[in-house]
This record gives C-alpha cells, structure tokens and sequence, in this order.
C-alpha cells in the first residue's frame, strides 16, 4: 500500500480545526485542543491504532466544549476517510474488545463508505473531571459521518466513568488497526462486491 496520511484543516465561525494523520505510524499523538481529557482519549486511539495523529484546535470552549468535540470528530474522520484512499487491499472490518479494571467496551467498524453510529454506553456520572460525558456520543457521531464507517460501540459493563470512555477508545483505535491493516489474501481487490465503498 502507498503511504497512507492526509492533512486536514476545517475552518467555521465557531471553531478551527487541524488535524493531520498517518494510518501506518508508529502510535504518536500530538495534541492542542484546551480540552485534557480528550486529549488523553485521542492518545489512546494513536497508540492502541498504531497510527500517527496530531491534533490542534480552537474553538468556542467559553461556551462550553460542544461544537470543539465534534468539531474535532468531523476533521478526523475526513483526515481518515482521505488517507485510507480507495480501500483496497484493507481487511475492511475490525473489531476489539478491551478491559480496563471492572470496565469492558466492544467497537466494531466497518470502512463501508456508509455512515453509521451505533453507540450504547452509560456513564455513572455525567462529567469526568470538567469533561461533558455527553460529549463523546457526538465525537463518535461526527467521525463516523464524515470517515463514512459503520461504527458499533457498546460498554459492556464499568461502574468508573473513566475507564468506560477510555476502554471505548482503546477499543476504537484497535478496531480501526484491524480494519485498516492490509489483508495478504485481498491483494489488490476491493473488499466489497459492489466495485466500490
């Protein structure tokens, strides 16, 4: 496969978003956001991913961290949906189950060119430090909107609202690892029998 990186910079009245990654990385993050938590999130998923991701953001978090969350979800999962390219020679599907204590998330993806999120996770508070746990439903929606992934999310079971949103994102980025890694037996081919994804 070619090497697989995109740069993307996404501009709005409410915030500015840039994000550049490398699918076939060594696991680093680099981030800017003013917002901690999701930072180490986004660690997770550069280090349980293998790929190489930086992050810097601005956005209207005087208001409070909503439209900065998504916002970063949206750039991420177009920086995704531009690396991976055409989709062949991908495995396509991946999944993950990852624990963390008493916490267990299950992530499965699908690089289907349809969006779609799935997303069952309860938290046993609403914030985690000052972070909105709310929050993460509408980063994982705009990332499978614009990466164009089918996207399963599901906590399994956590009592520690910080190890059910970080085994979520481990498991994400594994997942994405296991769809994105090339499949010897694809060669060159696309993974669907439409012709396109």
């Amino acid at each position: 496969m070619s090497e697989r990186q995109a740069t993307v910079q996404r501009d709005t009245l409410e915030t500015q978003i840039g994000v550049s990654v490398k699918i076939d990385g060594s696991g680093q993050g680099v981030f800017d956001t003013g917002l901690p938590f999701l930072e180490h999130m986004l660690d997770q998923v550069a280090r349980h991913g293998m790929m190489d991701i930086e992050v810097n953001a601005k956005g209207d978090l005087h208001i409070d961290a909503h439209h900065t969350v998504e916002d970063i979800g949206i750039t991420l999962g177009q920086a995704i949906g531009q690396a991976v390219s055409d989709k062949r020679g991908i495995r396509r599907y991946g999944h993950a189950y990852v624990p963390l204590d008493e916490a267990l998330s299950r992530v499965v993806i699908d690089f289907s060119g349809r969006p779609g999120l799935e997303y069952h996770a309860s938290y046993p508070r609403a914030r985690i430090g000052d972070f909105d746990v709310d929050l993460l439903h509408e980063f994982f929606q705009g990332f499978s909107n614009h990466a164009l992934v089918t996207l399963h999310i599901d906590c399994l079971r956590g009592d520690n609202a910080h190890h059910v949103a970080e085994t979520i994102f481990k498991a994400f980025g594994r997942a994405m690892r296991m769809a994105l890694d090339a499949d010897p037996a694809m060669g060159d081919m696309l993974p669907s029998t439409k012709g396109s994804l």
